[in-house]
Order: structure tokens, then C-alpha cells, then sequence
């Protein structure tokens, strides 16, 4: 089993990997398309740039 000194080292080296490709602020989000609520249309979130901010919640809520 892992101790709690090698997880954080694993962790910091996946976080430094990875913050270098990470959206800084003041970044355009990267396009993707979602579907809508009901599972039927598809949306991407350039249809809103040049509109009022919007924000994205992902959870679970459960």
C-alpha cells in the first residue's frame, strides 16, 4: 500500500505534467459539444461566445 509521501509525490507529478496544457484565466474555453438536458439536441460552447458568461456546473449529486 502506498504511504501518504509517495501519493503526494505522484499527485505533484501528474499536476505538473498537466498544468502546462491547462486553460490560464482570461483563456477562451476549448469547443466541445454537450447534449442538452433531455438527451436529444446537441450544443457547443462557441454558439454562446460573444454572449453573456455562462457557467458550467459538473457534479454529482447524489
Amino acid at each position: 500500500m502506498p504511504n501518504v509521501v509517495d501519493l503526494r509525490r505522484r499527485a505533484q507529478a501528474w499536476q505538473n505534467q498537466f498544468d502546462a496544457v491547462a486553460p490560464k484565466e482570461g483563456d477562451l474555453a476549448p469547443d466541445f459539444e454537450l447534449l442538452d438536458v433531455n438527451g436529444e439536441n446537441l450544443g457547443r460552447i462557441s454558439d454562446f461566445r460573444g454572449r453573456k458568461p455562462i457557467a458550467l456546473i459538473f457534479g454529482s449529486y447524489t
